[in-house]
């Protein structure tokens, strides 16, 4: 293999990787082919081709290089990530580093897990929800059951979806978790509107994001990107609604 060459699969898994640790943060499909063409164009590497779908991404660099594939096979919200990927695709169009060292950032990057520790991020997702049954008109004794149901609904949905790695499964089982502690509360006289407490706690649930991107990836001409996140989205709203739907029909 040639220097030429060597450089040009530098190039490639640099690029590629940007996107693929783009696509599993949840950025939108337009926002990752812009930033890996970007990234190309700054190497001088004009004839770059990329094609980004929610499951996969494929990138040439030019009809006579190599093309190369990647699965996306984890999908979550992480903009912090997201941001951190744009900071490094502007750092190299401006000559700030190089190849070699944004390649080593995306791999620490890719590496590195920014979320909050899980207890935190049962506190703020406990906290929203009894913030959300409020701003739904619900009433200020209610805080303490959503508080609780919200909180515990975020527990099973990350415990589940950490042992079974199906989402559907994950949302159904938190949202059924959400239901009967709502349901718990209204009966023995800790809660009064079911209706508002259910809403309010499984808002952390809610796929808000991927709604979004699903809108802003049909509206920039994405169709089949698009239309296989507003599936995903709809699938979610299903699991949530299905695991609500039994406790109440019980």
């Amino acid at each position: 293999m040639t220097m030429k060459e060597q450089n040009y699969e530098m190039a490639l898994d640099c690029f590629l990787l940007a996107g693929q640790i783009m696509m599993e943060s949840g950025a939108e499909t337009y926002r990752v082919e812009d930033t890996m063409l970007r990234m190309a164009r700054s190497q001088d590497i004009e004839d770059a081709q990329s094609y980004v779908t929610p499951t996969g991404i494929i990138l040439s660099l030019g009809r006579r290089q190599i093309t190369k594939i990647t699965s996306i096979t984890n999908r979550i919200t992480d903009l912090h990530k997201i941001s951190l990927v744009n900071n490094i695709s502007r750092k190299l169009t401006l000559k700030i580093i190089t190849l070699d060292e944004a390649y080593d950032e995306l791999l620490k990057i890719q590496k590195t897990n920014y979320f909050l520790p899980i207890h935190v991020q049962i506190l703020t997702a406990s906290i929203a929800s009894s913030c959300f049954m409020v701003l739904f008109n619900g009433l200020w004794s209610d805080m303490p059951a959503a508080f609780v149901a919200g909180g515990v609904g975020y527990l099973a949905v990350t415990m589940v979806q950490e042992a079974t790695k199906v989402k559907f499964f994950s949302e159904f089982f938190a949202s059924l978790v959400v239901g009967i502690i709502a349901y718990l509360a209204v009966h023995f006289g800790l809660g009064t509107e079911l209706d508002k407490i259910i809403v309010g706690s499984v808002m952390p649930l809610v796929p808000g994001v991927l709604i979004t991107n699903a809108v802003r990836d049909l509206m920039a001409g994405h169709f089949t990107a698009g239309i296989a996140k507003g599936t995903e989205a709809f699938l979610t709203a299903f699991a949530i609604g299905s695991g609500i739907a039994l406790v109440v029909a019980i």
